[in-house]
């Protein structure tokens, strides 16, 4: 009769102990999901900046500025269900756009001097700097559920349960290419 007792009170403490180890999974999951709604929050931000940007440069190249208002309008949204993959796709589709202006910029130096170009720029700036510190906040995050669900004895939880491990942000292969000095 002991032995049954203490059997069933062992069951009741790793049932507990599941309980919580995939409580804490799941509001670890959820840490995740909200930092990729921040990212998404300032991703749009710094796209309506650069929206922005395009219309100041509009009177010095009309033709370019309508290319980079189609690629800004026909781009997809970035929502808090995204993944790494299309939030990367999105950096790369914005950073293109950021050259083509760069060039119009070269063509008209009057262009840079114009503070409606310098405050738009500056905006752009502070945006693309909060999408930095967000993505930095999300690879925190994706670190600390990723042990969760990685150590012992939560990965038997997490395996069973149906928790995967998260992608991490990466740095892009032009960033890594380019020369320290």
């Amino acid at each position: 009769m002991i032995i049954a007792i203490v059997f069933v009170v062992i069951l009741v403490l790793i049932v507990v102990w599941g309980i919580g180890a995939y409580n804490r999974m799941i509001q670890s999951k959820e840490m995740i999901d909200n930092s990729m709604g921040q990212i998404a929050a300032q991703v749009e931000s710094r796209w309506d900046a650069l929206t922005n940007l395009i219309q100041a440069t509009k009177n010095y190249q009309s033709h370019e500025a309508d290319t980079l208002i189609n690629v800004v309008k026909n781009r997809q949204k970035i929502n808090p269900d995204a993944t790494v993959e299309e939030v990367e796709h999105d950096q790369d589709l914005f950073q293109k756009a950021m050259r083509s202006i760069d060039v119009v910029v070269e063509q008209y130096p009057e262009l840079k001097a114009a503070s409606v170009y310098q405050t738009t720029m500056d905006s752009v700036n502070n945006y693309e700097n909060n999408v930095r510190q967000a993505r930095m906040i999300f690879n925190d995050t994706v670190t600390k559920y990723n042990r969760i669900i990685k150590t012992f004895p939560n990965s038997l939880v997490a395996g069973m349960t149906g928790f995967y491990p998260e992608e991490y942000f990466r740095g892009s292969e032009e960033k890594q290419e380019m020369p320290q000095w």
